[in-house]
């Protein structure tokens, strides 16, 4: 058995994984911030409603989220020991960073702003919210400098038979990282907008009597799928001309022709729905216009459709080479038997699979039973209370 084409499959399929818990937690964050801060200076209780109840779902989403991460690190470890022993002085350090940073201070951050409800001063656990935030925006810049590296080395000199860091600052001004980050936290901004619309359209085909809740809840929703969309279309763009300076055969290996062929042509269907979904914010329309609720709902999965797609198009296009022009793949994977690769595999696959149930089942009770009545107001976020 070669072990090559298994690690690759593990590679791809923990990554993948992690990266769709990622986008919907980077996307989400987001909208509980401006929800949180519009009832911070507005006072209005339908805000704080919502900071809730899109919270809650959040800190389930981020929870299992974390969990995947730690499995990512295991296989890397495990199957890719090649990558540490040559390029680890250079990779390793903005992922001990992105570690520092999202398991330390992000979670530090949300655990005081979880149990701070009702606790602090409203400005502070704002503050909280943000710092969140902005830490969670921190951890996926570093996370984009290790793959942007692999893309495209800069920084780093060969000594020795490994690659040793010279200028860290080059890193931030990789030309793989330039167009790739906003792009992909316009996705994340897509990824949270179209999930707040899929599942506020949801109440609407249930007839729901939280009208005002899920409209506004619903308008942010849109306003986010439709910036988010644009972006994402304009950045993917823009990558294209980045990739002519450091990869520029890439885009015509047929083995990036079907993923990026439906990469694009999702990116315009999320964009066409986005547009679509503006019509919801009319008046009006938010209750009756049943089609598209049904065509919101059914438009939840595009987002990570794409980025799954976005994601095979810059990692297939830098075959054969694991970090590009210096170490080829085949000569990065630990020197162990196929048959350990394998069983790793298939138990990963397993626990991610038990991971994506779990967080789909929570997230679809918490979704589905709706915010806190108007006259319950718990002093914190029951994050998995009745689920």
């Amino acid at each position: 058995m070669d072990a090559l084409p298994v690690a690759r499959l593990q590679f791809a399929t923990t990554t993948s994984f992690h990266f769709l818990f990622v986008l919907l937690t980077l996307g989400l964050v987001t909208l509980v911030a401006v929800m949180q801060t519009r009832w911070t200076l507005g006072g209005k209780p339908e805000l704080l409603r919502m900071t809730r109840f899109w919270g809650r779902l959040y800190v389930i989403n981020y929870a299992l989220g974390i969990v995947t991460g730690i499995v990512m690190e295991f296989q890397f470890g495990l199957t890719w020991t090649g990558l540490s022993a040559f390029a680890g002085d250079v990779f390793g350090a903005p992922l001990a960073i992105e570690t520092l940073v999202a398991f330390f201070l992000e979670s530090t951050f949300l655990g005081l702003w979880i149990f701070g409800f009702g606790r602090l001063n409203k400005w502070l656990h704002l503050t909280l919210i943000w710092l969140v935030t902005l830490t969670a925006y921190a951890s996926a810049l570093f996370i984009m400098l290790a793959n942007s590296f692999l893309q495209n080395p800069v920084g780093s000199r060969l000594e020795g038979g490994t690659l040793h860091l010279d200028d860290f600052g080059a890193l931030f001004s990789n030309p793989a990282l330039v167009a790739s980050l906003p792009h992909v936290l316009s996705a994340a901004l897509v990824t949270g907008g179209f999930f707040v619309v899929g599942v506020s359209a949801y109440h609407f085909l249930k007839r729901t009597t939280e009208v005002e809740f899920f409209r506004r809840s619903m308008r942010i929703g849109v306003v986010a799928a439709l910036v988010g969309s644009i972006f994402v279309v304009n950045q993917g763009f823009a990558q294209f001309g980045e990739l002519k300076m450091y990869q520029p055969d890439k885009l015509d290996e047929s083995v990036v022709g079907m993923p990026l062929g439906a990469m694009i042509g999702l990116g315009f269907l999320m964009f066409v729905c986005a547009i679509l979904g503006t019509l919801l914010l009319f008046r009006n329309w938010v209750t009756k216009a049943r089609f598209l609720h049904y065509l919101m709902v059914a438009a939840i999965p595009l987002p990570f459709l794409a980025s799954i797609m976005g994601w095979l198009v810059r990692e297939l296009g830098r075959q054969p080479w694991l970090v590009w022009g210096k170490l080829r793949t085949a000569d990065a994977i630990a020197d162990v038997p196929a048959g350990q690769i394998l069983f790793s595999f298939i138990a990963f696959s397993l626990l991610f699979a038990a991971l994506a149930v779990a967080d789909w089942v929570l997230m679809a009770r918490v979704a589905k039973r709706g915010p806190d009545p108007v006259e319950e107001e718990p002093a914190e976020l029951p994050v998995l209370s009745g689920v």
